[in-house]
């Protein structure tokens, strides 16, 4: 097995990379990033998905048997321009089409996200979108763009949901050093269901969808991470991992009134823990068809208490030391 992985030096990327290489795969990773681990710059090559030509020029070269596409830019800050997010669906767009020159494909991943429905609402079929961002429009652009283009090949959709473990830096610079400082609160001890995912089972997910009978897995949409869960029994576990103390809870009210200043600060460009979009994360259920995904691919394997045992190992193996990628400007051609 030959694996183009678009995206690979982010963080589900990274992990991804690190489970095809265990497994004895062939895999090449294509980001106009380097990756996040220096020890897997041997098996990048830097290029812009927007560089149609470039795409076929390594397609032609590698001549890979499996792509998966995660390449994007996946956060929602961007409220107003949606060029913001031009390589989510005119990147994948352009794979597509540098995908027609390579006959050697045979499977392909196409990366889009829970957010293509807003919370709290459960689609009725594949079709069936109510994205609330910028970012789940263009990832409804890129579903669509998918079954346009009606690839040669066998493909899927996949859909993360809230996605935790190693090499995420969101959780490193958000999360962790506030819990480990002692000064994290969870707002009200009310029960919130959230989809999570241990990005051990979704690369786990990922290599299944790769490897499972083609007519299983033909035009297929799964969402990938875990069960839901209630948000309470996550945050205990990451604490008690991380500090050896339980979780410290405060009013829903005043957690309400931080991440308002959380707002102010955030817009003249000061960090701060807890914003109003993170605070309604921590507040509302989200919860996402799981069962169908289970069903096909059978339970993943690694537990909760695993994967944090796994993502804290590696908070404290030197994590300090990653940098966070430039975000580079997509020209709009």
């Amino acid at each position: 097995m030959r694996v183009l992985v678009t995206g690979g030096s982010g963080f589900i990327g990274t992990n991804l990379m690190q489970h095809l290489r265990d497994a004895g795969a062939e895999a090449l990773n294509v980001d106009w990033n380097p990756p996040l681990d220096p020890g897997q710059r041997n098996t990048w090559r830097e290029l812009d998905l927007m560089d149609g030509q470039a795409l076929v020029a390594v397609l032609a070269e590698f001549r890979p048997t499996h792509v998966v596409h995660l390449a994007a830019r996946t956060d929602t800050e961007e409220q107003q321009d949606i060029n913001a997010y031009i390589q989510n669906h005119e990147g994948t767009r352009r794979l597509l089409e540098a995908l027609r020159t390579c006959p050697t494909v045979e499977r392909l991943i196409v990366t889009s996200t829970q957010f293509v429905c807003e919370a709290g609402y459960q689609p009725k079929d594949d079709l069936d979108f109510k994205p609330f961002t910028l970012y789940g429009e263009t990832k409804r652009l890129t579903e669509l763009a998918v079954r346009e283009a009606a690839p040669d090949c066998t493909w899927t959709i996949i859909r993360p949901t809230t996605i935790w473990g190693p090499w995420s830096l969101r959780y490193r610079d958000v999360m962790f050093k506030v819990m480990r400082k002692g000064l994290y609160f969870h707002p009200s001890r009310r029960k919130v269901v959230r989809s999570y995912g241990y990005v051990g089972n979704v690369v786990w997910q990922i290599d299944r969808i790769l490897r499972l009978p083609a007519e299983r897995m033909h035009g297929r949409v799964f969402y990938v991470g875990d069960p839901p869960f209630d948000l309470r029994t996550w945050v205990e576990a990451v604490s008690r991992a991380l500090t050896g103390r339980p979780v410290r809870y405060i009013p829903t009210w005043m957690v309400r009134g931080l991440a308002l200043t959380g707002d102010v600060l955030k817009a003249v460009g000061l960090p701060f823990p807890i914003t109003s979009g993170r605070f309604r994360s921590m507040t509302s259920d989200y919860i996402t068809p799981m069962d169908r995904t289970i069903e096909a691919l059978g339970p993943a394997p690694y537990s909760m208490e695993q994967g944090v045992k796994a993502m804290v190992d590696w908070y404290d193996a030197g994590s300090e030391r990653i940098v966070h990628p430039v975000r580079k400007v997509v020209g709009h051609a």
